[in-house]
């Protein structure tokens, strides 16, 4: 287990740097091809926490590799700066500023647009570098005469002249960016870039800033791509212009795909396989220029075949082999298991409210949730129009309506999913109109969705972590070193949910192996996870077996115990057992409010839904 072994990765780099030297000449491998290899691996690390742990796509790293390169190198050639290792050092912090500023651009759009602006930028960065900038870059010459580094103990001076000296110089810099690298996936940072990989709406809605933390995930890439820059010029030489080229990103992405994305070392697998075949198709089996393209089609071929990479097949051959399933396993997926605990799914208990942290606004009287004259236009279509809503602190609500009748649009206004045309929503004393849904949640208000906005990549588990992580930590916060193990009350918050929402059993299972009643469960639970003040659940009980929903009945009333509450559903007769009052909602407006009994009698409803079939 992790918890046993903190350091088994670190220590298993540390003997893999060492043992390379005396394994891999006897495969063909030159000492300057494992430097390369390495610092190959070390630009790889910054993207793979940008691409495979964030989920951005970026074919702009070479823009900041270049960068950091040339700076380091135009400080100790022309500048004549007597440490190359903070010449590096500097050039790596003028990428990341660099990072950080076209950040703020590029991350203004997302999927192939944001993609489409990262390769813009390579190639702005490519112009400047041979044209604009040529006399401090060398234009097309590069900037040769970079020097070796040196390392001065006061007795006496190591100098990394000699290949296997730089080897070591580089093995050991890549050691320290991996440490770095498996510290920040390690952090509740890291954690949350997981979540915005796999679902960065729902990140957004459990109270992340996700803008925020995309930033940091391009800034830290680009920190990475600028240091290995600069250790480039040291193992050439010189800086060479090619740094700054759109085939460098290339190479980088192609050697993040072979060796395996959400890895880490993926990318230096990668660059092993990649280095190691263009020299053999080029140096042994002298194909000339047609070694691109025989590489180009191994490398279609691995990503058919091995769509996790090379690492991701790994881990699969391990699991076949190491740990084939249990026999029981098809009775501990089903629905029905017993949970951890002992316990059935179907036994919903009551269990306490999950403790919150305490709130300014909690002293203040009345509404908890106050909508006044809310209205929803869309060009000519009144959704919504001049609504008047409020809920009581510990009240059950519920909301119902025909088709049509504006529920959802209502609903998105109240989490601040959707601007209202005209209106105001106040929550704890608080004017939430206008503000983000994160901000919203970050004051207490969630909401769980009609359709499952889960996080299908990871676990049961890590799903609520990273609903209760906002709540702990506020909407952003850079605790990039901080193992999220140690914050405080962090597990327990978890731990409370996973028994509230009965999928303590479960904890561990991926969301993608989750029955559909247990993906509703999970749902729920990732609202409940933040300690709201206010929970919404739009239509709960949708697309469930009778069996399914019973259970969730069950679950509602559970949780509606000391909380407050706003339900929406179509399955009226669950509802009615569920909530103390209803509002009705017919073509935009409030119908009529009332109790589930008055609700059930009144004329007015029955015509809304029946046409005044019952009232005749």
């Amino acid at each position: 287990m992790r918890s046993q072994r903190p350091f088994l990765i670190e220590a298993l780099t540390a003997i893999g740097l060492i043992a390379a030297p005396f394994v891999l000449p006897y495969l063909a491998f030159t000492p300057t091809t494992m430097s390369r290899i390495v610092v190959w691996g070390l630009f790889g690390i910054g993207f793979d926490i940008l691409f495979g742990f964030t989920g951005l796509l970026s074919f702009g790293q070479s823009a900041f590799y270049g960068t950091g390169g040339m700076v380091a190198a135009y400080l100790l050639i022309r500048m004549g700066f007597p440490s190359v290792v903070l010449a590096v050092i500097i050039g790596m912090i003028v990428a990341a500023v660099v990072g950080y500023l076209i950040g703020l651009i590029a991350l203004r759009r997302t999927g192939i647009y944001f993609a489409m602006i990262t390769v813009a930028i390579a190639e702005v960065f490519y112009f400047v570098e041979f044209n604009p900038l040529a006399e401090y870059t060398g234009g097309e010459n590069g900037l040769p005469g970079v020097p070796t580094p040196k390392l001065p103990l006061g007795f006496t001076t190591i100098h990394f002249d000699t290949d296997w000296k730089l080897y070591a110089f580089f093995g050991f810099w890549y050691f320290i960016g991996i440490v770095i690298a498996l510290r920040i996936v390690r952090s509740p940072v890291g954690v949350i870039f997981s979540a915005i990989r796999d679902n960065p709406l729902r990140a957004a809605a459990v109270g992340h800033n996700v803008h925020g933390y995309k930033l940091t995930a391009f800034v830290i890439a680009a920190a990475y791509a600028g240091f290995a820059g600069g250790l480039l010029g040291v193992l050439q030489g010189f800086m060479p212009p090619e740094a700054f080229t759109f085939d460098t990103s290339g190479q980088l992405v192609i050697q993040t795909a072979i060796g395996g994305a959400g890895t880490l070392f993926g990318p230096l697998l990668g660059a092993t396989v990649w280095l190691y075949l263009s020299d053999f198709f080029q140096n042994t089996l002298h194909l000339g220029a047609t070694w691109k393209l025989v590489l180009g089609v191994v490398f279609v071929l691995l990503v058919c075949f091995l769509r996790r990479g090379l690492i991701g097949g790994i881990k699969d051959l391990y699991e076949l082999v190491v740990r084939p399933a249990p026999k029981d396993a098809a009775a501990a997926a089903s629905p029905g298991a017993a949970g951890a605990s002992g316990k059935t799914s179907g036994e919903i208990r009551v269990a306490a409210p999950t403790p919150r942290r305490p709130r300014a606004a909690d002293t203040i009287s009345g509404p908890i949730l106050e909508a006044i004259d809310l209205t929803k236009r869309y060009d000519g279509l009144i959704a919504n129009s001049d609504i008047n809503f409020s809920v009581r602190s510990g009240e059950v609500r519920g909301i119902i309506g025909p088709n049509g009748a504006g529920k959802t649009t209502f609903f998105r206004m109240l989490t601040c999913e959707v601007p209202p045309t005209s209106g105001k929503i106040t929550f704890e004393g608080h004017d939430i109109t206008g503000k983000s849904v994160t901000d919203v949640c970050q004051l207490g208000l969630t909401k769980s969705y009609q359709v499952n906005q889960l996080f299908t990549r990871l676990t049961v588990r890590q799903n609520l972590t990273i609903s209760a992580l906002a709540e702990r930590r506020g909407k952003f916060r850079l605790d990039l070193f901080k193992h999220i193990r140690k914050i405080r009350g962090l597990t327990e918050q978890v731990e409370h949910t996973l028994d509230l929402v009965n999928l303590t059993g479960r904890a561990d299972v991926p969301v993608s192996a989750l029955a559909y009643g247990e993906k509703r469960r999970l749902e729920i639970g990732l609202a409940l996870a933040s300690s709201p003040s206010l929970l919404l659940l739009d239509e709960p009980l949708a697309g469930m077996s009778p069996s399914e929903r019973a259970e969730t009945v069950k679950l509602l009333k559970s949780i509606a115990h000391g909380r407050t509450m706003v339900v929406i559903d179509h399955d009226m007769d669950s509802l009615f057992e569920v909530v103390e009052r209803i509002t009705v909602l017919q073509e935009g407006r409030v119908l009529v409010e009332g109790t589930p009994e008055e609700i059930k009698s009144n004329t007015a409803v029955q015509e809304a839904y029946l046409g005044g079939v019952v009232a005749a």
